[in-house]
Order: structure tokens, then sequence, then C-alpha cells
């Protein structure tokens, strides 16, 4: 049993131009979020998956619509892909709260797992709903192409996760999934396989 998943983070959001984190908040696509969308649409009309899955965020939601219209596919949405929330540094930079709290932005910097922001999101919860969100996607298109729509640092810490990687150097091992950019993993209930890493999509002759 394997199944072969094609995850892309959201495209670009209002926040993206300052950096700051999203997370559970509702953060709409910009113009050029909805041009990375129709992009990774036309991407999978040439690499055509079985199914579609993205999170409940509509910024997932939106960029995974295209894909769904050029397949004839309608995407399903699970609220365990949802993005992790940031607590006291939603819609702020990491750079703002360093100069608020210097030695909390430190310790993150050091270990974002075991010193997360205040009143975040547990990272080792999020990256274990994330990979049993993934593992169950899995085993429900098992020999299928599944394209996986969620988030950056939920898709990061997910890696992670599946390929044994300690969870505190997801930020070193992964700095950032591009948006619409593809990592594809084969993944069996005993193993994972990363195939690729920040497939761009938005390059005519990609694949």
């Amino acid at each position: 049993m394997s199944a072969t998943l094609l995850l892309a983070r959201h495209g670009q959001t209002v926040w993206h131009a300052e950096n700051r984190y999203a997370g559970v908040s509702d953060v709409p696509l910009t113009e050029e979020g909805r041009a990375q969308a129709r992009r990774l649409g036309e991407w999978a009309g040439a690499h055509p998956v079985d199914a579609i899955w993205t999170s409940t965020l509509s910024r997932a939601i939106e960029t995974a619509e295209p894909a769904g219209t050029a397949l004839g596919l309608r995407p399903h949405r699970d609220h365990e892909l949802r993005e992790c929330d940031f607590g006291v540094v939603e819609g702020r930079t990491l750079a703002e709260f360093a100069a608020e709290s210097p030695e909390a932005a430190g310790a993150f910097r050091a270990d974002p797992v075991a010193h997360p922001f205040p009143g975040a999101e547990d990272p080792a919860a999020a990256a274990s709903r994330g990979a049993s969100a993934l593992r169950r996607i899995a085993a429900a298109h098992d020999g299928e192409r599944v394209l996986v729509v969620a988030h950056n640092t939920l898709l990061r810490l997910v890696l992670c996760e599946l390929l044994a990687i300690p969870l505190g150097n997801y930020r070193r091992v992964f700095p950032r999934l591009r948006n619409t950019a593809v990592t594809e993993l084969r993944l069996t209930p005993a193993s994972c396989a990363l195939l690729s890493l920040n497939l761009p999509t938005d390059t005519p002759g990609t694949g």
C-alpha cells in the first residue's frame, strides 16, 4: 500500500510582503497569490492527480480551486491540515516580537519546538495532527496521486515528523516552502520517502 502525496503551500497572502505570521488567521490571497493558484491549476492539468485535499482556511481552499476545475475534481477539506496557531505572534513579524521580548524570541530561534511563541499551539501536537491527516489521506487513496494544499509551518513540521528528523530543526532543515511549489512524498503505512522538494509549478515546461 502506498500513495503519492503532492504537498503544496497556498498562494501568497496579503501578510507575505511583511513576513507576518498568519497562522489560524483567515488572511486572503493577493492578486499574485491568485495568479500562483491559477498556475498551480495549470500544472495539475499537465500532471493529473486523483484527488485534492485542502485545509479549511480560505487561502488554501482558494489556491486549490483552479486545480479542481482543471481536473474536474471537488477538493476535500480537512481541518487537521490547518496552519499552526502562533499565539501572540499572529499578525506580527518575528522582528516585532523580538523587539518586545528579545529573550523569548532568542529561545524560539534556538529551538522553536521547545520554546514556541506564548499562547501558540504545541508544535509537536501540530506535527502529530498533520502527519495523522496525511496518513489518513494516503490510506484512502492507495495507489493514487493526491494534491494536498496546506501551510508553510505545518508542512515543515510534518515533513520532519514523517522523515524522522528532530522537530526542533524544522526551520533549519526546511527554511521555507515556496508558495504553490510542490513537495512530493511516497507514503506507506511503514515508511515515507521524500521524492522532491519545492518543485516550481509556475514555470512553463516544469515537470
